[in-house]
């Protein structure tokens, strides 16, 4: 093979190509460096913004109430704001220069009047007319030195206005004082041989009747804003009843008294609510009428066998079958039991230290190992019985395998704490939360071959999370289980 050169042609195609490439390549290195100058500041700027967005979240109030006046409020300030600013810098500062520019030009006729004619020796007539024409009250004091400047007052803007008009009409040395007399103002100008000294009412250069529109604005505003918090408190309360009604309801209490009110949107979710609430009682009692209907057929039978079991001779198989026939029944209560709930109680005070005297009472007669303590209030409002067998239930699960259980209430603000400590072999880590499905029995040392539906744990929570409270399982400082039982009050 004979080896072949690349023709010239060739050869100024691929150069050419390779500049283009080149120039394409700087081209898109410009591009980018432009879009990260470009995303540099909008970067920051949108960080800036995230930080100051989530200072606000903070600071914001977190009550429908509290914000809804401030989207009220907060345009309403602004409006009257941009208002009192436009008012404040176009016709308020517009009238007073023009009002200072009159009584400057005032004063400068009444000097070219002095410096231009002749005038008698105590100036009667000049200042008869600078007070009947042009309403200024004025004296001509010997020649001396002004005084020395007044002090400047809180807000300029007639201080200002005067001083500029004087010192561009007139151009003499002068001395003003708008602070001293407060419906009067002074004026002092130094002449070639005498003081001219200027009295003039504050109205004459002020526009003194503004501050009626800022108090016609800052009325204006407190009405609107008192209209706005009635009218809110209104719309508000029907939300806050029915998130009162829905709390109780969640503790298992009745919503006594609760009617949708309030607007409409109100009043369909408080309907939705009272539809829920008909819903959830009507499936708990049929579920409950069902499982009464059920327990009965059963109970029928268990007692057949029990009665047939009385007739027959005391032998060790009769016993084993009395026990398992005392077995289903106590597993067909606790059947019943976790399906009936505790719908078909109702709420009420009760006082604690007697309910803990109750349970210290009924372990005495079981012989469990009890000891109870309570601190802080002694009333509550729960359904009694329901929360004495969620405590005997936890109990119980104690008792099983502990010989040493402390039980610890404490009542704090809106809030029922006690928690129940044992000795026992506790639960492993990974099984606190199993233990609270129903029918689940561990296969650990906290299972002994004792009958146990795997109901009782599952019943307790249930009737804590039916008084919006729970219950949480841990390591007790006894060395077993804590079970901590937490209920609102």
């Amino acid at each position: 093979m004979s080896d072949q050169k690349p023709k010239p042609d060739q050869h100024k195609t691929s150069e050419r190509s390779k500049a283009a490439a080149d120039e394409d390549m700087s081209r898109a290195l410009s591009a980018r460096q432009a879009v990260l100058r470009l995303v540099g500041p909008l970067g920051w700027l949108y960080r800036g913004y995230g930080k100051v967005a989530r200072q606000l979240s903070r600071l914001m109030p977190k009550g429908l109430y509290a914000r809804s006046l401030i989207i009220i409020v907060a345009p309403m300030v602004i409006l009257q704001s941009v208002l009192a600013f436009v008012f404040m810098e176009r016709h308020w500062q517009t009238v007073t220069n023009r009002l200072s520019t009159a009584v400057t030009q005032d004063i400068a006729a009444i000097i070219a009047v002095l410096e231009t004619y002749p005038q008698d020796e105590n100036y009667d007539r000049i200042i008869n007319l600078a007070k009947d024409k042009l309403d200024l009250n004025i004296s001509i004091l010997p020649d001396g030195p002004l005084p020395p400047p007044a002090p400047k007052p809180f807000f300029t803007l007639l201080d200002h206005a005067l001083s500029k008009r004087i010192t561009n009409l007139i151009g003499k040395p002068f001395w003003i004082d708008t602070v001293g007399r407060s419906n009067i103002v002074e004026v002092r100008i130094k002449l070639d041989d005498k003081v001219l000294r200027v009295f003039a009412r504050r109205s004459q250069a002020y526009a003194s009747n503004s501050h009626i529109f800022l108090l016609w604005m800052i009325g204006t505003s407190l009405v609107l804003l008192v209209v706005a918090i009635l009218f809110l408190r209104n719309q508000i309360r029907p939300i806050q009843r029915l998130a009162d009604a829905a709390e109780r309801f969640g503790k298992g209490q009745e919503a006594r008294n609760f009617r949708p009110s309030g607007a409409r949107e109100v009043r369909r979710a408080a309907h939705a609510f009272l539809e829920m609430k008909r819903r959830i009682e009507r499936q708990i009692e049929q579920r409950t009428t069902m499982l009464a209907g059920v327990s009965h057929d059963l109970r029928t039978i268990l007692t057949r066998f029990k009665l047939q079991l009385a007739l027959l001779d005391d032998e060790p198989e009769v016993r084993d079958m009395q026990r398992d026939v005392d077995e289903m029944q106590l597993m067909l209560e606790d059947y019943l039991a976790f399906a009936r709930g505790s719908s078909s109680e109702t709420a009420e005070m009760i006082s604690i230290p007697e309910l803990l005297e109750e349970l210290e009472h009924d372990a005495q007669r079981t012989g469990m190992a009890l000891t109870i303590q309570h601190t802080g209030g002694n009333r509550v409002e729960v359904r009694p019985n329901t929360i004495k067998r969620c405590l005997h239930n936890l109990l119980s699960n104690a008792e099983r395998y502990a010989d040493r259980i402390e039980l610890t209430s404490e009542r704090l603000g809106n809030w029922w704490l006690i928690e129940i400590d044992d000795n026992g072999p506790g639960i492993p880590e990974a099984e606190l939360e199993s233990v609270f499905r129903p029918f689940h029995r561990l296969d650990t040392a906290r299972n002994q071959d004792t009958p146990n539906t795997g109901l009782g744990l599952a019943i307790a929570r249930d009737i804590a999370r039916g008084h919006g409270g729970d219950i949480k399982l841990g390591r007790s400082k006894l060395g077993g289980l804590k079970a901590t039982l937490r209920l609102p009050s």
